[in-house]
């Protein structure tokens, strides 16, 4: 039977694990308090771009308790924008339920001749659930892969549904998101939600979702990787409210007020301009 090489370790041995690693730790008290509640593989996640992957050992000068104070910055910045999610994600089963009533079928979501893929239905429910009923119950994912098989053209649900998602191009006119833009916006909200959900990092983080950005928030050249920056602006595109979207920037600058000096704001995808973006 394999035997894996490495045994479990204690607070006190993780503590000085990370002393020996050259990390500074000023309080144990602290230190054993957050290892217990938090985790030691979840804190290491604020600090291991700070390590040489060779040695083992932090190159740079690393407090535990600047660590610590990172890692609560993550926290309340996930739940801020969870917050807003839930909003989006409220809003966008309202327009859609109110999209498909020009249909005038109740039950339209079993109707194949509604989607572009007409095996689409949902009739492993049992009995007849009204749309409005099941557009509630849906989770966020389902509810993305219903509107991204929804079928396009004038007058259809689709179009109905992305007049409430306007935006001005570069020449300055109002335009409905493509399909294949509105639908990416929406994957990218689904997919930090679940991050969010989950209390995962988004700190420091590539997010494999891209949506697809107006060209006026088009970062040039276009980064290698995805990261909170673009997200945003998904979030930006899907605001219920304008007023919404303005209480959310204000909120998430005093954040970044709170904990001036904790965090780089590169480390989260944002262009030194980001202010005039969102």
């Amino acid at each position: 039977m394999y035997q894996y090489p490495k045994n479990f370790l204690s607070v006190t041995q993780l503590i000085q694990k990370l002393i020996d690693a050259g990390m500074t730790i000023e309080s144990h008290d602290e230190a054993t308090t957050a290892l217990t509640t938090i985790g030691y593989y979840r804190l290491k996640g604020y600090s291991f771009q700070q390590i040489d992957t060779t040695t083992k050992k932090y190159i740079t000068v690393t407090n535990f308790s600047d660590i610590l104070r990172l890692y609560h910055f993550d926290s309340e910045l996930s739940h801020l924008i969870f917050s807003y999610l839930s909003q989006i994600e409220v809003a966008l089963r309202a327009r859609l339920v109110n999209a498909f009533q020009t249909t005038q079928d109740a039950l339209i979501l079993h109707d194949p001749s509604a989607f572009k893929d007409k095996e689409h239905n949902f009739n492993n429910h049992e009995g007849s659930i009204p749309l409005w009923a099941s557009v509630e119950v849906m989770s966020f994912g389902t509810m993305s892969k219903t509107i991204k098989n929804m079928k396009t053209g004038n007058q259809s649900a689709f179009s109905i549904l992305v007049q409430n998602y306007k935006f001005k191009n570069a020449k300055g006119n109002n335009v409905n998101p493509s399909k294949d833009m509105f639908t990416s916006w929406i994957q990218a909200a689904s997919v930090t939600r679940n991050i969010c959900a989950h209390n995962s990092r988004i700190y420091n983080r590539t997010i494999s979702t891209r949506p697809q950005l107006i060209s006026s928030d088009l970062i040039n050249p276009q980064l290698r990787y995805n990261g909170l920056y673009q997200i945003i602006l998904s979030m930006k595109y899907l605001r219920p409210t304008d007023e919404s979207w303005t209480n959310f920037v204000t909120d998430f600058k005093q954040l970044l007020a709170k904990y001036k000096g904790t965090y780089n704001i590169s480390r989260l995808n944002f262009p030194a301009d980001w202010e005039s973006h969102l």
